[in-house]
C-alpha cells in the first residue's frame, strides 16, 4: 500500500510537517515523562485508526524502554494494573481531548481537575499540545492513507 501523497517528499509538504515534527521535540523535552506522551500518542491513533501513527508511537515507546505488556495494554487502560495514576489522567485527557465529536462538552471537568492534581501548568500545556498535535498528525496521515509498518525507532527527529 502505498500513501496517496508523500508529506515528507512534497516540498510544501515536508516545509510545514518539519514544524510540525519541532513542536513535537519541545513536547519530549519537557517534564513530562517521555513515556506518558508515548502513551497519549499511541491511545489517540489507536482512536483514530492511525496506523501510520501507531507504528511510530510504539516503536518509539519500545525505544525509550516501554514496556510490550503496558504498549498491549493502551486500549484497554482502565482494565489495565500497570499505569500510574498520573498516566491514567493523561490517557483519560487524551481520549476524551480525541473524541470531542462524539461529546458536546469537551473534555469533562472532571478529567481535567484529575489532571490538574498529577500535572503542573507547564505539564498540562505539554499534554494539551501533544494531544492536539498527535490528533493533526493522525488526520494528515489517514487523509493520505499513510501506511504503517516500516517505521524504524529514531527515523523521525522525536
Amino acid at each position: 500500500m502505498d500513501a496517496r501523497l508523500n508529506l515528507f517528499a512534497n516540498p510544501l509538504g515536508g516545509k510545514m510537517l518539519k514544524h510540525f515534527v519541532s513542536a513535537g521535540k519541545v513536547a519530549m523535552d519537557s517534564t513530562v515523562p517521555r513515556a506518558t506522551i508515548e502513551l497519549v500518542q499511541l491511545r489517540a491513533s489507536q482512536i483514530n485508526g492511525c496506523g501510520h501513527c501507531i507504528d511510530i508511537h510504539t516503536k518509539e515507546a519500545v525505544a525509550a524502554g516501554e514496556s510490550h505488556d503496558r504498549l498491549h495494554l493502551v486500549a484497554a487502560w482502565r482494565e489495565a494494573t500497570v499505569f500510574t495514576d498520573a498516566e491514567r489522567a493523561a490517557l483519560e485527557l487524551a481520549e476524551q481531548g480525541t473524541r470531542i465529536a462524539d461529546a458536546a462538552g469537551g473534555v469533562s471537568d472532571n478529567a481535567w481537575a484529575n489532571a490538574r492534581k498529577h500535572y503542573d501548568e507547564d505539564e498540562l500545556a505539554v499534554l494539551v499540545f501533544a494531544i492536539a498535535g498527535i490528533n493533526a498528525f493522525n488526520r494528515l496521515n489517514v487523509i493520505v492513507q499513510n501506511p504503517g509498518g516500516d517505521y524504524r525507532a529514531g527515523q523521525l527527529p522525536l
